[in-house]
């Protein structure tokens, strides 16, 4: 078997963090190993260590994606957020017709892919990003980032640096061991209409936050206020007949899924303080719920 062949898994985690894209982390990752295979057989042979190789170019290609996602993002209709991600075996995706495995399936869930994180690494310049995600998450030496960036180690240290004041200031909440109960909380007073239990399981600066890509009909504005949230979010089940609420795990954290007849419509995951809701993201561009099946 090729030896690169084992890299994939970490290559997709890298991208997936660099770009909060399933599709487009796996593009990268191709487009990685097609570079690969593209080196004479000889060149090849010098590389000492083909995974450090594709883990440089993945992140270079992340990071010339990322420039132009910024220009793109202008241009997009409502806010964008991160793609959401399931659990292994909360889709049945499975596998392409090829055999190989859903890319989805190879990131590991960790708080460095819970919406929260992921959102605030969306404020950070692509080198930042790169910077922070490489040596934070994933242990790597600034000297090997300075490879991928074109600066220097000091440069990187401080790009990195940088980030982590943003994580800091941004006060990204470890998921709450109580969350579970909350969304189902949610779930419940949702179901019901209950607009008093609403908002009394959110707090009252909670944001919700949605993406619809203008796809499909969504807020293209973030709705702030814990009571504005709850009659929302029963506006919302009286106009959609229906719908079934699922508890699931999304990116790791518990929170809801909505479908009808089967069909996954919407993704939602919750930042959970002190017992209350502060934070809704709710993606419903169906380009971002593939993984969903």
């Amino acid at each position: 078997m090729d030896e690169t062949a084992g890299e994939r898994r970490q290559l997709i985690n890298v991208a997936y963090r660099l770009l909060g894209s399933v599709t487009e982390a796996e593009d990268a990752v191709q487009d990685a190993y097609a570079r690969w295979y593209g080196l004479p057989p000889d060149r090849r042979e010098e590389i000492r260590s083909p995974g450090a190789w594709l883990t440089t170019v993945t992140s270079r290609i992340c990071l010339d994606l990322l420039g132009s996602a910024r220009a793109r993002r202008e241009r997009y209709v409502g806010a964008w957020l991160p793609e959401p991600l399931p659990d292994r075996g909360d889709h049945t995706a499975g596998a392409d017709p090829a055999g190989r495995a859903d890319p989805a399936d190879q990131i590991v869930l960790d708080e460095s892919v819970a919406m929260a994180f992921l959102v605030v690494l969306e404020s950070m310049t692509p080198a930042e990003r790169v910077a922070f995600v490489l040596h934070e998450v994933f242990r790597y030496p600034f000297a090997e980032i300075a490879g991928v960036l074109d600066r220097t180690p000091a440069a990187c240290k401080q790009l990195a640096s940088s980030a982590r004041r943003r994580v800091t200031d941004a006060r990204t909440p470890v998921p709450a061991t109580g969350q579970a109960d909350v969304v189902r909380r949610v779930k419940e007073a949702w179901e019901s209409k209950d607009v008093a239990a609403l908002v009394a399981l959110l707090n009252p600066a909670a944001v919700m936050t949605a993406d619809g890509g203008g796809m499909v009909g969504t807020v293209l504005h973030p709705v702030e206020g814990g009571a504005r949230i709850a009659q929302y979010m029963v506006a919302i089940a009286d106009r959609a007949p229906g719908l079934e609420l699922v508890e699931r795990s999304v990116n790791g954290v518990p929170g809801l899924v909505a479908r009808r007849a089967g069909v996954v419509e919407t993704v939602a995951s919750f930042e959970v303080v002190d017992g209350r809701v502060t934070r809704i993201w709710v993606v419903r561009n169906p380009e971002k719920l593939g993984p969903w099946g």
